[in-house]
């Protein structure tokens, strides 16, 4: 079962990259691989307009539990939906710990086809 912590932090940084703040997206994020202007660039060369995906998106996140962690640690990969297409080809991939009941989230990659 995935934590209800992991639902929301997902689709909260989702949020933010459907409004175009990337600044605040990277900002929420204890680390990332990625810079404000990495998001920006990968999101425009898709060149679709990212959207909220239906809330039903989030009960099926592929989410795996890392084992070796001393937090509770999952790996996130998240669908994500454009306007033009629905669900779409773009994959954002997250690390979220639950430290104290808070997530602390790793902006691992945006993988774009």
């Amino acid at each position: 079962m995935i934590p209800n912590e992991l639902k929301s932090s997902t689709r909260d940084l989702i949020g933010q990259l459907a409004r175009g703040d990337y600044q605040s997206a990277v900002g929420r994020c204890a680390k990332s691989r990625l810079s404000v202007d990495d998001l920006r660039s990968a999101i425009r060369e898709y060149g679709r307009t990212l959207v909220m995906p239906p809330a039903e998106a989030y009960a099926n996140l592929d989410a795996v539990q890392v084992k070796s962690a001393v937090f509770p640690t999952w790996s996130v990969r998240a669908p994500l939906w454009t306007a033009e297409e629905g669900r779409s080809d773009l994959t954002l991939e997250l690390t979220i710990t639950l430290a104290a009941g808070e997530p602390s989230i790793e902006l691992d990659d945006l993988r774009v086809p």
